[in-house]
C-alpha cells in the first residue's frame, strides 16, 4: 500500500499536538526545576517534537542527537534496531531526557536505555515520546511521559514518515486501512 497525501485522516491537529507538548513541558519542569538536563533528540523522526518541547523547558539544557532506526521501508518494524549515530558526551552524574517520536514494538526504547545503563551512570534517565503504541509493544518498556496513546494505526507527519515523506505535516495523520 502506498500512501497518497489525499487519503491521510486527521489523527492529532496541530494545536492538539502543541496543547500536549506544552502540558509534557509543565511536568518535566515540575521535575527537574534548576536542575541541568542534557535532552537527546531521537533523529529523524522526533526533531519536530524535540524542538518544540524545549521551547517550553525552563532549565538550563543542552541538546544532543542520536540516529537509530527500526523501521525498513514499509509499515512494520524490521525487529532490528540500527545504531546509525549514537556519539553522546559524557553523561555521567547528568540528567537525561531521551525525546523520541513515538513507542512502537519498544525495541528501540529498550535498546537504548541499555545503552545509556551499560555506558553512563546518570543521575536520572527519563524517556519521553509523543506517541505510545502499546498495542504493538514486543519488550517491557514503558515511556516515563507521553503525549497520546495511539491503536495500530500506521502514522505519519510531525515528523513520522513513511519512506522518508510526509515528516513535514503539520499534524500527525493515518489511512485507513481497506
Amino acid at each position: 500500500m502506498d500512501i497518497k497525501a489525499e487519503d491521510l485522516k486527521i489523527l492529532f491537529s496541530e494545536d492538539q499536538i502543541q496543547t500536549k507538548i506544552k502540558e509534557i513541558a509543565a511536568e518535566l519542569n515540575t521535575l527537574y526545576g534548576s536542575e541541568e538536563v542534557y535532552a537527546i533528540c531521537v533523529l529523524k523522526g522526533a526533531v519536530f517534537f524535540a524542538i518544540d518541547l524545549v521551547k517550553h523547558l525552563n532549565m538550563p539544557l543542552k541538546m544532543e542527537f542520536i540516529r537509530l532506526s527500526s523501521y525498513g521501508s514499509g509499515f512494520a518494524s524490521s525487529g532490528k534496531v540500527n545504531a546509525v549515530d549514537i556519539s553522546l558526551p559524557d553523561l555521567n552524574g547528568k540528567n537525561v531526557l531521551i525525546i523520541e517520536d513515538i513507542i512502537d514494538t519498544g525495541l528501540t526504547a529498550k535498546f537504548l536505555m541499555d545503552f545509556m545503563h551499560c555506558n553512563f551512570k546518570t543521575k536520572s534517565t527519563k524517556f519521553c515520546s509523543l506517541l505510545d503504541k502499546k498495542i504493538t509493544r514486543k519488550t517491557d518498556i514503558e515511556p516515563d511521559y507521553y503525549g497520546f496513546e495511539i491503536d495500530n494505526k500506521f502514522v505519519v507527519g510531525y515528523g513520522l514518515d513513511y519512506e522518508g515523506y510526509y515528516r513535514n505535516l503539520k499534524y500527525i495523520g493515518y489511512v485507513e486501512e481497506k
